[in-house]
Parts: C-alpha cells; sequence; structure tokens
C-alpha cells in the first residue's frame, strides 16, 4: 500500500509529461511517439534505472492498447470519405502485406545471413504500417479524401494478416497449401463477426435509455472490446474484427456521437502514450547500439524496395497516377506494431527473437525520422495537398426520449457550404426545424431570412422518423451547398 501513492505520482507525471509532448511533436510534424520512446528510455535501464523485461507481459499490454487504438481509429474514420478508397485500401493491407513478407524475407536472407523462416518473420514484423502514426500524421497533412481514406484502411486492416503471419512464423507451424485457407478463414470470419458486432451494438444504443450520458462511449467501446476477444476466442482475426466494429459504430446513428468519439480519442492517447513509453522501458540502450547495422539495412529493403514494388502491383488495377503511388509508398509508416509482433517471437523463445526486436526498435526511430519530417514536404512537392478539401461536419445527436424526439448539433466549420446559406434554402424534412443558432457566444431563435455563418453551432430538433433524413440534408448542404440535389449530393 505504501508503494500506491508513488506508483501513481509517477503515472500522472508521465502522463502529463506526454501530453505536453504533443505541442512540441505536432510543430515538428513528427509522430509523438518518439517523444514516448523517450520517456520510457529516460525512465529505464539507462536512465532512472527501471528494471523492466518481460516479454509476455509487454507482449499483453501491447496488443491491449493496439485494439484500444483501432478502436478510436474505427470510430473517427468516416465511411464517406474511406468508401471511393476501399478497394486500394483493401488491396494495400493485403496483397501488399503478402509482397512485403516475399521481398523483404529473401533481401534479408541474402544480405543478413537469416535463414528462411527468421528471414520471413523479419518480413512479416516490418510489413504493417502503424495505425496510430498514420492517424495522427496523415490527419495533419491536408492531403484529398481518397489518398488518406487508402492509408487509413490500410493501417487498420493490415495488422490482422501481418499477426496472423507473424503466429505461425513463430510458432513453427508447417506451411503448406492449408495455410492460405487459414488465413481467408480468420479475415472473413473476422470482418463477419465485426460487422455482426457492429450493427448489433448500433441498434442496442439506439434503443437504450441509459440514465447517464457517460455511459454510451462506454459502452460502444466495450462492444469492440467484446470483438476482439470474441473474435480470437472464434479463432478469428480479432483486430480486424475490432476495427470493423470501431468503423461500423463510427458511421452509425448513434446518441451523444461527439462524446463517445471524444472519449475514444482519449482512450487512444492513452493507450499510444503507455504503449511507446512501455515500449522505451523494455529497450536497452547498450543492446540497440548493436542493432543499428542490421536494422538500418532492414529499414533499406523495406523503405526502398519492398513498399514501392508491393504498392506498385496493388495499385495497378486501380490505375493511380504515378506521383500518388509515390506519396503511397513513402507514408507507409511503421510505429509501435511491428515491435509489439516482435515481442512475439521472443515471448515463443524463437532463436535470433531479442535481436529483431532491438533491430526493429531502431528501424522505427530511423524511419519515423525520415519518413514523418518529409511527408509534408512531399506531398506538396507532389501537388498532392488539398488545402481547400472540405473538412467532415460533425452532426451531434442527444435523444429526447419522453419526447420521441432527437436534438442535432452542428457546428459550421471553416470551408463548409453551409456558410452564407439562408435558413428558407436550408430545406430540412417535415419533422425537422432548426431551433437555435449560436454565434460568437450569443444564442437567438433564428428566422427565415437569417444566413448561417462559419463558426455557427446550430440545433436542429428532429422527430425520430425525421433524424437521418436531417443529418443527410446537413450533410449534403455542407458539401454541395443549397444546390446539393442538383449536384448529386445526397449526404450519406
Amino acid at each position: 500500500m505504501g508503494e500506491l501513492p508513488v506508483v501513481l505520482g509517477l503515472g500522472a507525471s508521465v502522463l502529463l509529461a506526454a501530453v505536453l509532448a504533443v505541442r512540441f511533436s505536432t510543430r515538428l510534424g513528427l509522430p509523438s511517439l518518439l517523444l514516448y520512446l523517450g520517456i520510457g528510455v529516460l525512465l529505464g535501464e539507462a536512465g532512472f534505472g527501471i528494471q523492466f523485461s518481460d516479454p509476455f507481459l509487454t507482449q499483453a499490454l501491447g496488443l491491449a492498447a493496439l485494439v484500444m487504438i483501432l478502436t478510436e481509429g474505427g470510430l473517427t474514420t468516416r465511411w464517406a470519405a474511406v468508401k471511393p478508397a476501399l478497394g486500394q485500401g483493401v488491396a494495400l493491407s493485403t496483397v501488399a502485406v503478402a509482397l512485403s513478407i516475399a521481398i523483404t524475407g529473401p533481401a534479408l536472407h541474402w544480405l543478413l545471413g537469416l535463414d528462411w523462416r527468421a528471414a520471413l518473420l523479419w518480413g512479416a514484423v516490418l510489413a504493417p504500417t502503424d495505425s496510430a502514426a498514420v492517424f495522427s500524421v496523415l490527419r495533419r497533412v491536408g492531403l484529398s479524401k481518397r489518398l488518406v481514406g487508402a492509408l487509413e484502411l490500410e493501417s487498420g486492416i493490415n495488422d490482422a494478416p501481418a499477426y496472423i503471419a507473424v503466429v505461425v512464423l513463430a510458432e513453427g507451424t508447417r506451411v503448406d497449401w492449408s495455410l492460405p485457407l487459414l488465413v481467408v478463414y480468420e479475415l472473413a470470419a473476422g470482418l463477419a463477426l465485426g460487422l455482426v458486432l457492429g450493427f448489433a451494438g448500433a441498434w442496442a444504443l439506439r434503443r437504450a435509455a441509459l440514465p447517464a450520458t457517460g455511459l454510451y462511449p462506454l459502452a460502444t467501446v466495450a462492444v469492440c472490446f467484446l470483438a476482439y476477444s470474441s473474435g480470437q476466442l472464434l479463432h478469428a482475426s480479432g483486430l480486424l474484427a475490432t476495427y470493423v466494429a470501431a468503423v461500423v459504430l463510427g458511421n452509425s446513428r448513434l446518441p451523444h456521437r461527439s462524446d463517445t468519439v471524444s472519449f475514444a480519442e482519449g482512450l487512444g492517447w492513452l493507450a499510444q502514450i503507455g504503449l511507446f513509453v512501455l515500449l522505451g522501458l523494455f529497450a536497452s540502450p547498450g543492446r540497440l547500439l548493436e542493432a543499428i547495422v542490421p536494422g538500418l539495412i532492414a529499414g533499406a529493403v523495406v523503405l526502398l524496395l519492398a513498399r514501392p514494388v508491393s504498392v506498385l502491383i496493388t495499385q495497378l488495377p486501380f490505375r493511380v497516377p504515378l506521383r500518388e503511388q509515390v506519396f503511397l509508398s513513402w507514408a507507409g509508416l511503421r510505429g509501435a506494431v511491428p515491435i509489439v509482433l516482435a515481442m512475439i517471437p521472443l515471448s515463443q523463445q524463437f532463436d535470433g527473437a531479442q535481436h529483431l526486436v532491438d533491430a526493429v526498435f531502431v528501424l522505427v526511430i530511423v524511419l519515423t525520422l525520415v519518413q514523418g519530417a518529409t511527408l509534408g514536404p512531399l506531398a506538396r512537392v507532389l501537388r498532392l495537398t488539398a488545402d481547400t478539401e472540405p473538412k467532415e461536419i460533425a452532426v451531434d445527436a442527444a435523444p429526447l426520449d419522453e419526447l420521441q424526439a432527437e436534438l442535432l448539433q452542428v457546428k459550421v466549420h471553416q470551408g463548409s457550404r453551409l456558410h452564407g446559406v439562408y435558413l428558407s434554402e436550408l430545406r430540412l424534412p417535415t419533422g425537422a426545424s432548426l431551433s437555435l443558432i449560436v454565434r460568437e457566444g450569443r444564442s437567438f431563435t433564428p428566422q427565415r431570412t437569417d444566413r448561417l455563418q462559419r463558426g455557427d453551432q446550430i440545433l436542429i430538433v428532429a422527430t425520430e422518423s425525421a433524424r437521418e433524413a436531417a443529418e443527410r440534408r446537413i450533410r449534403a448542404v455542407d458539401r454541395a451547398g443549397p444546390l446539393a440535389r442538383w449536384k448529386g449530393e445526397s449526404g450519406r
């Protein structure tokens, strides 16, 4: 009991330092994981002397954090943004993973003298991109929705096939004709399970009259965690089930959606901070010196050979322009996921696994510095930035159970086509009415001759039957203006 205040105080101090570090990482344009790793290393054996070397606990906590990160990523992914890039994202997250393993393995077998199973294991560990790094960097670069959608889908989905490959190779499972069937089953079952639990959870949450607003975010996140555990217990892909369930929930008509998203973002940050500090604590600076050369060689193979070739092959059917292929090749950010996956062979006592962990640690640091700092400038050089790309409008809904109605809260953001629209042009469906506008801290009841302005917060009261149509109309006008229907914009 006497150690509890010390542990809580240390944890709070680390968390506060990590939160403050976000400002510096944002200014530098780098994923904050580097600063979190640095905090972990500072607390470890080379700094304050905290000894931590349990691969089993690191793997378990790492996977738990990864589930939380995928949950946050799925809940904040807008289906309208990723749908145009669905084929590209799926190809990058499945076929490209297999190609990356097939290219990296033989190259490292030849360059580092690894045996074939170890070389392929290195390839599997290094194949997936990191959802936390992708979500934190790409959403600030200002790319088109299609490019961001493809990369977000890739980072959210590709953990699943890479995890399966790492487990198979680390456990020494015989590789034969049945292995592809096993992978297909696990991915298909994980997809189906995620869809079922996502839609079932959304249906239940819409009909539940919970006594407190804060229970809705808890229930939503719990559904995503249930998807992971159910997937693992049914020998399906729990990681894929988690992400799919989160995407379904995040794009469903949930009560208090903005509260849920804010709660999930907080959990995602907590998971990132905890995970990267833990991995930094686990690292040994003395061993890392010996892993610099293998790490740099493996990083060069992945960045300059495996990633470009896999992108080129998988994007051919979609006729992706060359400059977008170049960016997709460079934007394959690695983060904590390869380090967590490297813990699996270490916990299985795979020969040479510690060397793999150290090399991956070096590789992640170097690639994060190189790629994270250059993504923005590269996007501008390739003329891929979309500064005028409108942001997706946020619509929050709170149920008014006794009145059988819902209250929609909308903010008119910078670049929204809602700016300048007369209320008479809004043409909300029957059963929905704009009841209040909050402008520069002053609220008033609007008239049909009033016009919306940037920064306005508006409240719309809608019956349960009109709620979905009202949100579609708001989204359509946000994207295309009052003549949205004539421009073919439905708001979906």
